[in-house]
């Protein structure tokens, strides 16, 4: 049981210091590359924070572990809203852009829709056909943000002007290669670990993955969102959440349905039906481009709760 709880532990620090490693290595190779700060941080940025879930679930497809890469996706996407979100409204009211109120959030509740209507066909069975079309959908999101990329180039110009540390092109390979390197090894053992305790304390692997493995691959998108808030850059915060969620779902999970089919259970049904409508809240909170501190603190409190009925639903 002690080793099962380290190595989950130390699962946990490589994909946060992995992950970390990873959004640094490639941003600055972006920059150098002269990529635009907007597609920087919708992609790599949103990517990068998303990588600990996808390191996760590729593990979890490949050991047939469904529970955790349907409890991954859904209680990560939840964590993102509630609780990333929700703290950085709570430490300085969250700005949100038109584009992120009229295609980004809508493309999130779609996705969380997609996780519902896939799930409850018959056989619940999200399969190889299924994950292409998620993909599909990655795509057409993708090509939307390059879209904007070329559009707008005044983040660029702002980019210029931060004194942000310099990486060489050679250690920002290293740090990209590294970093994946920390996801893989670290999602292999917050998976290893989650399961064996699950085990032992005979708790579902839907719960584990709901909970402890959902806030911890979460960790970089709260990091990122709170820095961002910190550092006077808001806007970040609620498009690196969402962004994450349409990375999560369309992404993770249809990567993950491809590598092998993965089973659906009925039960989840409450936790995707809640990802739909804490979505559709996000979505009314932001109709006046700004989420409140009070908003923030409903949000956080939402999550509480939940965590509260989760662990009494076992």
């Amino acid at each position: 049981m002690i080793l099962s709880i380290l190595l989950l532990i130390i699962g946990f620090v490589f994909v946060s210091i992995g992950s970390d490693k990873l959004v640094e290595g490639a941003s600055a190779l972006a920059k150098k590359l002269k990529v635009s700060d907007l597609l920087i941080g919708l992609t790599i940025v949103a990517f990068g924070t998303s990588a600990p879930e996808l390191a996760v679930n590729i593990v979890s497809s490949i050991k047939g572990t469904s529970n955790i890469s349907l409890g991954n996706v859904i209680g990560s996407n939840i964590f993102n809203i509630l609780v990333v979100v929700g703290l950085s409204a709570m430490i300085k009211p969250v700005t949100v852009q038109h584009s992120t109120l009229r295609k980004e959030i809508p493309l999130s509740l779609i996705a969380a829709l997609s996780i519902l209507a896939l799930g409850n066909k018959t056989p619940s069975v999200i399969t190889r056909g299924d994950g292409t079309v998620l993909l599909l959908f990655f795509a057409i999101f993708m090509s939307y943000i390059l879209e904007m990329a070329q559009k707008d180039r005044e983040m660029f110009e702002e980019l210029e002007k931060t004194k942000e540390k310099q990486l060489g092109t050679i250690i920002s390979i290293l740090y990209i290669i590294g970093g994946l390197a920390g996801l893989v090894f670290g999602g292999r053992w917050i998976v290893n670990g989650a399961v064996d305790i699950a085990k032992a304390f005979g708790v579902s692997d839907k719960l584990i993955g709901l909970t402890i493995v959902a806030a911890g691959t979460s960790i970089p998108e709260l990091a990122t969102s709170l820095a961002a808030i910190i550092k006077g850059n808001n806007e970040i915060a609620l498009g690196n959440a969402v962004g994450s969620n349409i990375f999560n779902v369309f992404f993770i999970l249809g990567i993950s349905a491809v590598i092998k089919p993965i089973v659906y259970t009925t039960v989840l049904n409450f936790d995707v039906t809640l990802l739909v409508i804490i979505t559709v809240i996000l979505l009314l909170f932001s109709k006046n481009l700004k989420i409140e501190k009070f908003e923030g603190l409903l949000m956080v409190s939402t999550y509480v709760g939940y965590t509260i009925y989760l662990i009494y639903r076992g």
